[in-house]
């Protein structure tokens, strides 16, 4: 009968120590999430913002050495990302490809004109800073046209603060969340013990000494939510870094890094806070009030 009880109250407790795991565990896995989204919410912007092409139009009385000035000029700007020369022979084949038939066969010349596609570093891709850049190039007497999606650009400009507003905002909100359920699981582990810690204060024992182990034991249960949780992400990025490369998730490893120390100091901070205070409470309870 006495191995019988122990086997269950063993049970108990595991079943106990699993639910406050996984419950940290999924909280610090989306927690890590939303971090490394925030994190990288700029770097993904500007990924995109620094893809939106200036196509630069030449004059057809442009000489090379002309050309090669220009190139060099635009090369050097502030606001240069990259810049491509491309002559009207290269335009004249890509549009053939792309419409699938030679169209100077069939007008029987080539109307196209050599040009520079213009990549600007992400601070300069603004409405303003764009019209700036295009006014500056427009100056050079080389220089016919100046071309760019300017809906893009304002779709992007307008865009951004708001998500970054939106991913605070869930983020807070899912903190807040997250402590409960975190605080609401280590209450019910410490609530099934509210008798042991009632006899030992009965006893003599001090709040601070029975406090001590059930605080350490969910500090280490917190440690092993976080690894769980950054192995968990790591996977995840893996996979996503696997099917869109283009994203380059891989190469913030350091964002990683800095997230995965964060959710290891979340863990252990939500664990010791919320077993103080759901301990604390049962400390603070009358003997005839642990029955409800």
């Amino acid at each position: 009968m006495h191995t019988r009880t122990e086997r269950y109250n063993r049970r108990k407790l595991i079943s106990s120590y699993f639910s406050v795991t996984l419950s940290i565990t999924l909280v610090l896995f989306l927690l890590g999430l939303l971090g490394f989204l925030l994190i990288n919410v700029k770097n993904f912007t500007d990924s995109y913002k620094e893809h939106l092409i200036i196509h630069v139009f030449l004059k057809d009385t442009a000489k090379e050495a002309d050309i090669e000035q220009l190139q060099k000029s635009l090369s050097l700007a502030s606001y240069t990302k990259q810049v491509e020369f491309i002559s009207k022979e290269q335009a004249a084949q890509s549009f053939s490809e792309e419409i699938g038939e030679d169209f100077i066969s069939f007008i029987g010349d080539n109307p196209l004109e050599n040009s520079f596609d213009l990549a600007l570093k992400a601070d300069y891709v603004t409405p303003q800073k764009m019209e700036e850049v295009k006014e500056s190039i427009l100056q050079n007497a080389s220089v016919k046209e100046v071309n760019y999606d300017k809906d893009s650009v304002k779709k992007i400009h307008s865009n951004i603060q708001s998500i970054s507003l939106v991913i605070l905002a869930v983020s807070a909100i899912f903190t807040v969340v997250a402590m409960l359920l975190i605080n609401a699981s280590i209450r019910l582990s410490v609530y099934s013990k509210r008798f042991i810690i009632k006899t030992m204060q009965l006893v003599g024992a001090t709040k601070a000494f029975i406090r001590r182990p059930f605080i350490i034991t969910n500090i280490w249960l917190g440690i092993l939510s976080a690894i769980l949780a950054c192995a968990a992400l790591a996977f995840t990025f893996y996979a996503i870094d696997q099917s869109w490369p283009e994203w380059g998730l891989i190469m913030h490893y350091r964002d990683f890094i800095w997230v995965g120390a964060a959710l290891f100091l979340i863990g252990i901070f939500l664990s010791w806070i919320s077993t103080y205070f759901a301990a604390q409470r049962f400390l603070n309870l009358h003997t005839d009030e642990l029955y409800y």
